[in-house]
Order: C-alpha cells, then sequence, then structure tokens
C-alpha cells in the first residue's frame, strides 16, 4: 500500500498553495481535491502537474468540488441533466488524464429521494462508470455520510447490480459519522475497494489525524488485505482536524509505517 494525503486537508487554502505546501512537508502521494470550475482550466492543470513531476510527486486520485450536486446533476428523475451532468463530468475525467489519476471519487445519491429508485441509481452510476473507462478513469463510490452509500446493504446490492463495473472508496470519518463500523463496510466492499481515505476517530471526535485517536488500524488493515487491497491510503481530515503542520507530518510517519508493515 502506498501513504498519501488529499489537497482537502488545507482547505480553505487556495489548491496550488495547499499543493505547494503539502510537497514542502514532504508528501510525495496526492488525492487533488477541486474546489472550483477554474481549477480544470488547461493551463491550471498542466501547473499542478509540473510541480507534481519537478517534485517526484504522483497524484492518483481527484475529488470533483461538485460532489454536492451529484444529488442534483446526476441522480435525480431529470434525464436531460443527467445527460449534461455526463457531458461536464468529461472535464474531470480529462484533468485526471493531465494529471495521471485513475481514481475519481463520487459521492453519488442523497438519501429520501423519492423520484429515483435503486434501481435507477445503478444505471445511473454504469452510465458514469462507463464514461470513466473511457478515459482509463475508475468512478468510485465512497461511502458518505446522509448519502444512501452509508448503508452497507446498499453496497452489496449495488455490487450484485452492477458486477465488476463499480468500484468504492472507503472513508473512516464518513462510516463513524453515519454510525456505520467502518470494518462492516470494508467487508461490504470487499475486494471492489480501490481507494482509502483514512483519518481517525475518538469519543469526543469523529474526524482526527491518523495516530491521533483510537482507531484500531491494525484490524482495518487486516480487513483491506484479505479483499486485496494494495492501493493507495489517503489522509484525508479537515483543516479543523489539526494545529500545527507538525501534526500533518506525526500523522504521515503514522500512515507509512502502516503500509510498510501491511
Amino acid at each position: 500500500m502506498k501513504a498519501g494525503i488529499s489537497t482537502a486537508c488545507l482547505y480553505p487554502m487556495l489548491l496550488e498553495n495547499s499543493f505547494s505546501e503539502l510537497i514542502s512537508l514532504g508528501f510525495r502521494h496526492y488525492e487533488v481535491f477541486f474546489n472550483t470550475v477554474s481549477e480544470l482550466r488547461e493551463e491550471f492543470l498542466h501547473k499542478l502537474k509540473e510541480a507534481a513531476d519537478s517534485s517526484g510527486s504522483t497524484i492518483c486520485s481527484v475529488h470533483p468540488f461538485t460532489s454536492g450536486f451529484e444529488n442534483f446533476l446526476l441522480f435525480s428523475g431529470y434525464e436531460r441533466r443527467y445527460r449534461d451532468g455526463l457531458e461536464f463530468y468529461k472535464k474531470y475525467f480529462h484533468a485526471c488524464n493531465v494529471l495521471g489519476a485513475k481514481i475519481l471519487v463520487l459521492h453519488g445519491r442523497k438519501k429520501d429521494r423519492p423520484d429515483i429508485s435503486e434501481e435507477m441509481f445503478f444505471e445511473r452510476y454504469l452510465g458514469l462508470y462507463e464514461l470513466g473507462k473511457e478515459f482509463g478513469v475508475t468512478v468510485a463510490q465512497e461511502n458518505v455520510n446522509l448519502f444512501c452509500s452509508d448503508d452497507p446493504s446498499l453496497i452489496r446490492k449495488m455490487r450484485k447490480a452492477c458486477g465488476e463495473n463499480c468500484a468504492f472508496v472507503l472513508d473512516v470519518k464518513q462510516a463513524v459519522r453515519g454510525g456505520t463500523d467502518p470494518f462492516v463496510m470494508c467487508e461490504a466492499m470487499g475486494e471492489q475497494i480501490c481507494h482509502v481515505h483514512l483519518n481517525d476517530n475518538s469519543p469526543e471526535s469523529d474526524c482526527l489525524l491518523p495516530g491521533f485517536g483510537k482507531m484500531d488500524y491494525e484490524r482495518l488493515f487486516r480487513c483491506l488485505r484479505k479483499n486485496g487491497y494494495d492501493g493507495s491510503v489517503m489522509i484525508e481530515v479537515y483543516r479543523k482536524s489539526f494545529g500545527d503542520f507538525t501534526e500533518l507530518l506525526q500523522a504521515k510517519k503514522t500512515v507509512e509505517k502502516l503500509c510498510r508493515n501491511s
């Protein structure tokens, strides 16, 4: 497994500045979290790629700023907006190609949507998944609190409905926040986990840097190994989750050790 970090950890610092800051701290493997449409411009993308290449860094995944709108853009009953949404997501897939990323993180459909059934959700996901494949990008459904994906039973149904044409992002804090055991979620996703957002938690907080809480990482990594996982393990927290940047370096050492021992 390979340790890395999401640029989202320094939000709302500008993306290019957060990328530069994290590079200066010694991180070399990334998820890029886009925050606005201008960051999908060709010139901006190439500057990010140049910064990565010049530092010996790699970018394995991207996170759309439209995650909060996917429920509206892609997973509503309005077919034309879904088709237009697919066209817009081509911009993200192109960005993946420029940056060398192979994974796009999806939030998907919120709960309690009477205008779209589970079957339609799976069909819409498959349409986006197939479009991503045309660009060499895997569209991976993340378990997200308040979204239908925070239910392990929905994840199992999705695997049955989509077969091999689905992939998942396991996010520990999102499971904890939604009251779901992250180990149960890991088992539900099984061998179709293709990406991991790693964080920690305690009785006082559902989102801490790895190593700053009570998470049983040995058990988590056993679950990942059991399901054949050997991909990226990305530190992903909020800026309010830590104080000084030296704490990021402590978390970096923790995750790198976990990856070495896995």
